[in-house]
């Protein structure tokens, strides 16, 4: 019973991590990252890894550019410390507030550790 109880509560950690601000507020996102985090991140730009910094610094640029933000998840799906994410991702423009508009589609990976996001693996497509 304490198994299943943990990996339903990584699932729904994952699941209001999306749901909140994080991906543009830098202060939400601190509180669901955890200090050694790892992205590898492969999109139709290329290859990026990035870290604890550089995904502070990816949330407040986003802040600048957008309003909202929006993730709408098709598919979630966990094994052990694993979660798997498919979503898409809409934001809404400083210069447009009321059009939303499709930023990416995303499919993540997610390890958790210390009740925190940890590893991720993710590709993304523009869309």
């Amino acid at each position: 019973l304490e198994f299943r109880r943990v990996l339903f509560r990584s699932k729904d950690f994952v699941k209001a991590f999306y749901k909140s601000d994080a991906l543009i507020d830098s202060t939400i996102l601190k509180e669901f990252i955890h200090p050694e985090i790892v992205i590898d991140w492969y999109s139709t730009e290329g290859y990026v890894q990035m870290n604890y910094n550089s995904l502070i610094n990816l949330a407040d640029e986003l802040h600048k550019a957008y309003v909202r933000s929006k993730v709408r998840i098709s598919h979630i799906i966990e094994e052990d410390n694993l979660i798997s994410v498919r979503y898409s991702h809409f934001v809404k423009t400083i210069e447009n507030p009321r059009e939303e508009m499709l930023l990416a589609h995303f499919m993540m990976i997610w390890e958790i550790k210390d009740d925190k996001l940890y590893r991720g693996y993710q590709m993304s497509q523009v869309s």
